[in-house]
C-alpha cells in the first residue's frame, strides 16, 4: 500500500461521510426538530418587545 492508495481511501471515506451528513440533514424524520430549532431565537422574546408589539397592534 503506497501513499496514493491511502489518499484514494481517504477521499472515498470523506465522500461517504459527506453523503451520510446530507442524507441525515434532509431526512424527513429530522424536519420537525430542525423547524423547532429554527424558531428558538423567537421563543424568548423580551417582555418589553411584547408590550410594544401589543401597543402597536391596538393603535
Amino acid at each position: 500500500m503506497d501513499i496514493n492508495d491511502l489518499r484514494g481511501l481517504a477521499t472515498v471515506t470523506t465522500m461517504i461521510g459527506f453523503i451520510a451528513v446530507v442524507v441525515w440533514a434532509y431526512s424527513s424524520k429530522r424536519k420537525s426538530s430542525f423547524d423547532e430549532a429554527a424558531n428558538l431565537p423567537f421563543a424568548d422574546e423580551p417582555e418589553s418587545a411584547k408590550k410594544n408589539t401589543e401597543k402597536q397592534d391596538n393603535e
